[in-house]
């Protein structure tokens, strides 16, 4: 494990590392199971017997309780045979700690991001599993679905290929899946229980009275997580005698599972504050716990809570997890034990209090984290000082790090937060500040599909609470990434509905964003008539409200799309009209770029002179604009216009300076081509043309 060093001017920071813990040890014992999974690799199949060819991966069972070691075995399974699958080794859980099943959607976008595939925002299941079983087609690579809940969750994710294997851990059989090879497990063998029990106690005290702890295990019932309780109970107390725990827990005999009845035991031994911690972790989004998220939880300082989570690690209560900031995660067989204790020894309110207070904490280090980006703004800059030292970070690379490493946990608390309903305040300010951050460190195309996520729990919010205002938002983001990945009919549907809310919110943004959106979907599908329609709603909301800036480019809009129609007359009228605008409103660099549209719509419409006028004109501006890019992509339209016109010597030389803009804007770099001039240049229409 990785340890960290507490910097006390703000959040932690990679440290030195320590031992590991003996719940992280090498794995032990179930020689059986593992001959018999290696085994049933090589074995042939149904299709092979019959003569025919396998038509998807083999997929191997482990099936058991949790606390029943079937993920440790998985895991060693997956570490012994994984160099025969040249392409590595892929994971993914397929159930929420509460044991929701995780949509598959999810899933496959999380294995096609491993894999470094695309993932198209807002794609559907269909879509991503086609996608995942493309990229696995020539590949020879080894699944691991942890905590799969049905034969669903794993066959929609299954690999077109023999040369793939999948390895799947669950509670029981997976009905449905052809040709499975299942391994149930039950309890250790005593001796490997008994070593289990010497890592943490060491051999002396196993040895010394060897019955007393072959009875321990029989009382856990040879189980690896009992075991490790067991255990870890007896390192924190050197003086206690196994035989004396074994006693007590006999008498326990008959109430609950062996991992239950280990449990309670442990936890009675808690000091009250440490307990209350522990059962307040149930609360922690997706299990994944660090100290921040313990501290808000108990409403404790940082350093204390990381001192309490190390002491859990020590007495098998958490999980450390490989990470270059301190991270653990709640054993998936004791969150049910924790939520029956909080329902039992908590009260609600006190509950909702600490989901307020973590949901505060997350929210002010978001803010934290995207202002730590902002080093050119004092604003930002005093906003950051002012927060406390525990939430400040020290590097813009610090606040990546901690977003990248608790990136799940955010997303998981933003859609616990939703779903409870009774926090949406915080809950909306949550994901306002998550999109704002991700957005800061990750960028919006890349960090995409998630904020597709995101948008859409937004969206469910303001639907809950009729906020029109926000339902607008929404809607106009989701259209957005909608369009953005070729699902414009899907983006024209939102666009309308966010004209609706906006028009409820009397919002004059939101309203002419929208028409604006419709038009641009429009202009997309083709429907050119429809499109010039609503890009001029839109310009007659903007001339009402004298925003003449905006006017201007809804000009150029409505311009492009009387072009794609063919309307040369009206299109010039627009272009014109574009113009006008910017040069009243003295944007020189967005004048320059409509009269360079001009001159295209007059060579369209066959007035080559005009347009060489007007290209001329614009590469003037162009030149006041000090846009070197589109003066060279307007002297190759110039000097296309001059060969047409009989004149290839000028034509030339228009060519030549050309080449010399782009080559003094970028010495060094591949030859300039009139392709990449064209690529270059700024349109206010789309790409079509």
């Amino acid at each position: 494990m990785t340890d960290q060093a507490v910097d006390t001017d703000g959040v932690e920071q990679p440290g030195p590392t320590r031992p590991s813990s003996p719940t992280v040890s090498q794995f032990l014992g179930r020689t059986r199971e593992l001959k018999e999974l290696r085994a049933d690799i090589e074995r042939a199949g149904l299709d092979t017997i019959a003569g025919r060819k396998a038509p998807r991966a083999r997929v191997l069972l482990i099936a058991g309780r949790p606390g029943s070691g079937r993920t440790a075995l998985a895991e060693e399974l997956v570490r012994q045979v994984a160099d025969r699958y040249r392409d590595g080794v892929l994971r993914a859980r397929l159930s929420e700690p509460d044991g929701t099943p995780v949509p598959t959607e999810r899933t496959a976008r999380a294995l096609l991001t491993a894999l470094d595939r695309p993932t198209p925002a807002g794609a559907d299941e269909d879509e991503l599993c086609e996608a995942l079983r493309l990229a696995l087609a020539d590949r020879r690579a080894l699944l691991l679905l942890d905590d799969a809940v049905d034969a669903q969750q794993v066959d929609a994710l299954l690999p077109d290929t023999p040369e793939c294997l999948v390895v799947a851990v669950s509670r029981g059989p997976l009905t449905g899946i052809a040709d499975v090879r299942p391994c149930t497990l039950g309890g250790l063998d005593t001796k490997s229980g008994l070593e289990l029990l010497a890592r943490f106690t060491g051999s002396v005290r196993v040895t010394v009275d060897p019955r007393a702890a072959e009875n321990l295990v029989e009382v856990c019932r040879s189980q690896p997580a009992a075991l490790t309780l067991a255990g870890g109970w007896l390192a924190a107390r050197p003086t206690a005698a196994v035989s004396d725990l074994a006693k007590q827990l006999h008498a326990q005999d008959g109430e609950g599972t062996p991992l239950s009845r280990v449990f309670g035991f442990v936890y009675a031994s808690l000091p009250g504050p440490a307990a209350r911690v522990l059962r307040l972790l149930s609360l922690a989004p997706a299990g994944l716990v660090d100290p921040q998220t313990a501290s808000a939880l108990a409403g404790c300082s940082v350093g204390g809570a990381r001192t309490t989570l190390d002491d859990f690690v020590a007495a098998g209560l958490l999980r450390p997890l490989q990470a270059p900031l301190p991270q653990y995660e709640v054993p998936g067989c004791l969150l049910p034990l924790l939520r029956a204790l909080t329902e039992t020894q908590d009260r609600p309110a006190e509950l909702q209090l600490a989901r307020a207070r973590l949901l505060e904490r997350t929210v002010r280090l978001l803010q934290s984290c995207r202002a730590i980006t902002e080093t050119d703004s004092p604003q930002a800059r005093e906003k950051l000082l002012g927060m406390p030292r525990s939430l400040r970070f020290p590097t813009p690379a610090a606040a990546a790090d901690w977003l990248r490493v608790r990136q799940p946990a955010l997303l998981a608390s933003a859609r616990l937060a939703v779903a409870d309903g009774e926090l949406d305040t915080l809950a909306r300010r949550l994901m306002s500040q998550l999109v704002r951050a991700m957005v800061a460190h990750i960028g919006t195309q890349a960090a995409a599909p998630e904020l597709y996520g995101i948008h859409g729990l937004v969206l469910d919010v303001a639907e809950r609470r009729r906020l029109p205002r926000e339902q607008a938002a929404a809607l106009l983001n989701l259209g957005d990434l909608d369009a953005r990945t070729g699902r414009t009919a899907e983006a024209l549907v939102r666009y309308r509905a966010a004209l609706d809310a906006g028009r409820a919110a009397n919002d004059p943004y939101a309203t002419g964003r929208a028409m604006e959106s419709v038009g641009g979907a429009h202009l997309e599908l083709g429907d050119y008539d429809r499109a010039a329609d609503w890009f001029g709603r839109a310009l007659a909301q903007r001339l009402a409200r004298d925003e003449r800036a905006e006017a201007a480019r809804l000009y150029g809009r409505i311009a492009a799309a009387h072009t794609y129609a063919g309307r040369y007359g009206e299109a010039l009228r627009g272009w014109r009209a574009a113009v006008a605008g910017y040069r009243k409103e003295g944007d020189v660099a967005a004048q320059a770029r409509a009269l360079s549209e001009l001159a295209r719509v007059q060579e369209y419409a066959g007035r080559p002179e005009e347009s060489l006028r007007t290209c001329e004109e614009a590469v003037e501006w162009a030149g006041r604009a000090q846009d070197v890019r589109l003066q060279a992509a307007l002297q190759l339209r110039l000097a296309d216009t001059l060969d047409r016109l009989g004149d290839p010597t000028a034509a030339g030389l228009h060519r030549a300076t050309a080449a010399r803009l782009l080559g003094e804007e970028a010495a060094g770099s591949d030859q300039f081509t009139e392709q990449d001039a064209n690529a270059c240049e700024i349109r206010s229409t789309s790409a079509e043309d």
